[in-house]
């Protein structure tokens, strides 16, 4: 059985990049949701095995997503990695506190994602 992966991200070409870091994982399915609101959509009515999500996005922005994920009891457990451009230690820190796993700052190399969604994900 694979993982399914879901990755909330307002640009394209950051999906796109994420997207091909994440095919190295073996036997993955991966949906993206362009942003907050299509991410929340899709989390709530779906399951995913990790969640990657920027944190500047229009519509609802990260921070406001990971907050609602980690208030849903049926997705309190699911892995979320933020992807970002903020790299103040105070962003670091709401992250971490709203709930987040890991805190990936762009520009972001794929091998960078690719072992700490191997990580979160226990995938080999």
């Amino acid at each position: 059985m694979g993982h399914r992966i879901l990755i909330v991200e307002d640009s394209p070409t950051m999906r796109q990049l994420l997207v091909f870091a994440l095919r190295r994982l073996k036997d993955v399915e991966i949906v993206e949701a362009q942003d907050g609101l299509d991410g929340l959509r899709k989390v709530s009515s779906d399951h995913f095995d990790l969640a990657l999500i920027d944190i500047n996005m229009p519509v609802m922005d990260g921070l406001k997503l990971i907050s609602l994920i980690r208030g849903d009891e049926a997705l309190q457990e699911l892995p979320i990695v933020v992807i970002t451009t903020e790299g103040a230690k105070e962003d670091r820190r709401r992250a971490l506190e709203l709930g987040a796993n890991e805190y990936l700052c762009k520009p972001i190399q794929a091998n960078q994602v690719l072992s700490v969604a191997k990580g979160l994900l226990k995938a080999d």
